[in-house]
């Protein structure tokens, strides 16, 4: 009997690295989760069957943990989020989303050149796009600082692939949902948001353009196509979407619908959380990667949008009971 594979996950507290960890879990793995130095270990416990510091910041860090880890494969999602902090930082966000990949790859190189590598890219890539959908072949044209640091790094991954011969794929990323996305990206905001109005707790909710639109699938669809993209027979770059775009008012309908309320009645716009619009949309087309990889996203929106909605409405509740037993203690 074979030694089961070990896989790296970085960026395993958030959303992606999460969801990883637990589908390799599932498929067999020994799952290594990073931590920032001093964070602690935290998400996914049941998942990580060990975790390890890493400072994507400094080369000596990253040749520790490729060397002691000796990974088969390598998933990095360690990165500062997309959404509002797509200009907090723009130097921190070209260490983080950039540099940091770089060093990742010249550390498996030198030390484990055998790994395959996928790196969390972003259709942020795309920017100002000329065409929609846009496919593999699309013109990269970045608008944020986010976007250029994940351009950087994908391009790093072409290099490390067709120089050195790694096993380096980018998973070019559409927007991704689920009951872990933070609360300050418009689904968590809008699921929530419903959630609240139901239950009494708001009775209101203010959102910006409701008319935006974007290609939002379901996290663990995204993620379940990156380890495809690892088993596959040549290393290559997919674009990872639904090839269907909505709108943020269909956002709302999806989320008040499903607690039996008429979202015009209660989300309002503020025209200072508008986001100038793309003039071309940016849609996924995902040909490739069911070509390929036989991939295919498999949760619909709405249901996606329903579940974020049931999860708030637990959260919400054992919130509220445990505030009304804090209030009632007599002590």
């Amino acid at each position: 009997m074979s030694a089961p594979r070990t896989a790296l996950v970085t960026g395993c507290s958030g959303q992606d690295g999460g969801l990883a960890a637990e589908l390799l879990k599932s498929e067999g793995y020994v799952v290594v989760g990073t931590t920032r130095p001093g964070s602690g270990k935290t998400g996914s416990a049941g998942a990580v069957d060990a975790w390890v510091e890493w400072d994507g910041l400094d080369q000596a860090s990253t040749d520790r943990i490729i060397d002691e880890v000796g990974p088969d494969e390598v998933y990095n999602f360690a990165a500062f989020t997309s959404g509002q902090g797509m200009w907090a930082d723009p130097v921190g966000i070209g260490e983080v989303n950039g540099l940091a990949v770089a060093r990742l790859l010249e550390a498996v190189r030198r030390i484990r050149p055998e790994a395959r590598v996928a790196q969390a890219s972003s259709s942020e890539v795309f920017g100002r796009a000329t065409r929609s959908p846009q496919d593999e072949s699309a013109r990269r044209d970045p608008r944020s600082p986010y976007g250029a640091a994940k351009l950087y790094a994908d391009t790093m991954v072409a290099l490390y692939r067709d120089h050195y011969d790694l096993f380096a794929c980018a998973a070019i990323l559409f927007n991704h949902e689920s009951v872990r996305r933070g609360p300050g990206f418009v689904t968590r905001k809008i699921s929530r948001g419903a959630a609240s109005i139901s239950l009494g707790l708001a009775d209101s909710l203010m959102l910006g353009d409701l008319d935006a639109r974007r290609d939002w699938g379901y996290a663990g669809d995204h993620v379940r196509a990156m380890w495809l993209m690892l088993q596959a027979d040549e290393p290559q770059d997919y674009v990872i979407a639904t090839g269907t775009s909505h709108s943020v008012r269909d956002l709302c309908r999806f989320a008040f619908e499903h607690v039996g309320l008429d979202y015009t009645q209660y989300v309002g716009t503020d025209s200072a959380a508008y986001r100038a619009p793309e003039a071309v949309p940016l849609v996924g087309d995902i040909g490739k990667a069911r070509r390929v990889l036989e991939w295919a996203p498999q949760v619909e929106l709405e249901t996606l949008m329903h579940e974020m909605v049931e999860h708030d409405l637990a959260l919400l509740r054992r919130k509220t009971a445990t505030d009304d037993g804090a209030s009632n203690d007599p002590r």
